[in-house]
């Protein structure tokens, strides 16, 4: 048997003992939860996460920005430094990341200044 047919039983192995310990760890954590709750003398089933109105809002976009600033690296690689010549393929992996990054900020902070300007606006009407 060679190393690779190895490798895969393995990976096989490791990868169903994993998502076993997976799900018996977060079944555990459940229940471990509602059982310190009614310790506490609290009721579970009256038991609701506090939600998060602007979340879905930061992670929206900041998976735009991200995936804008990554459509931009790649017309970039392709328009403007194809037209170079003296980079090779794959020698422009930085500008990838750095554009990911800068649009992904962007994003994040126009969540920010969105959010920022909700809470102003609620704060400054008093009825």
């Amino acid at each position: 048997m060679d190393r690779t047919a190895e490798f895969g039983i393995m990976a096989g192995i490791v990868i169903s003992t994993g998502f076993f310990a997976m799900i018996f760890g977060i079944f555990y954590l459940y229940k471990r939860e509602r059982m310190a709750m009614i310790e506490r003398g609290m009721d579970p089933r009256r038991y609701k996460p506090q939600s998060a109105p602007f979340q879905t809002l930061k992670w929206a976009l900041l998976l735009i920005g991200a995936g804008a600033g990554l459509f931009f690296a790649y017309v970039l690689d392709h328009t403007l430094f194809s037209k170079m010549g003296d980079i090779e393929d794959g020698g422009n992996v930085a500008i990838y990341f750095a554009l990911i990054a800068i649009f992904g900020g962007s994003g994040l902070f126009l969540s920010f200044l969105m959010e920022k300007k909700h809470n102003n606006g609620e704060g400054e009407k008093v009825d």
